[in-house]
């Protein structure tokens, strides 16, 4: 059997490319997966401490906002009744027995800015929830501002370690 090269290399060229081009994707994906690796660190998601020290915050996306969750406290038990701090002064009788520690902080927290999201974020010391902006100030600094009407006060939390 003779092998005519021009006629390989004709049709040998489709498979090149395809190979040429699975290889590629395959490049494309791994460094996206490298990349998903270290968003934590690039953006507002991973957890924080609260400016007071006394709670950790774990944000994470929800859809296309963002979801702030109490996943640690410094006095996880609450000194007059022995058990688990719960979501006491919350309006609702029904959510005052929810732990503090998996409470979600961050409500309908949607980008308004490339390092800034608006929404609510609830203060479970009052058990009330007011308009608010988190923003990314730097890789170790997230800036919580929340306000009632015309006053409004902020907190700066840094990053921590899960």
């Amino acid at each position: 059997m003779r092998i005519d090269p021009v006629r390989t290399a004709i049709y040998g060229l489709p498979v090149v490319l395809a190979i040429t081009l699975v290889f590629a994707i395959a490049l494309v994906f791994a460094r996206d997966v490298a990349a998903g690796r270290t968003m934590p660190r690039t953006g507002p998601f991973g957890a924080w401490l609260t400016q007071a020290g006394d709670a950790k915050v774990v944000v994470k996306p929800c859809g296309a906002a963002i979801c702030g969750k109490v996943v640690w406290l410094k006095q996880p038990i609450d000194s007059a009744t022995g058990k688990p701090q719960t979501d006491d002064k919350n309006p609702d009788p029904s959510l005052r027995t929810h732990r503090i520690v998996g409470l979600q902080l961050f409500l309908d927290m949607l980008p308004s800015t490339s390092n800034s999201w608006s929404g609510r974020v609830y203060n479970a010391d009052d058990g009330k929830s007011y308009a608010s902006t988190v923003t990314l100030l730097d890789a170790a600094r997230l800036e919580v501002r929340g306000c009632a009407g015309s006053l409004c006060g902020s907190e700066i939390w840094t990053r921590a370690a899960r």
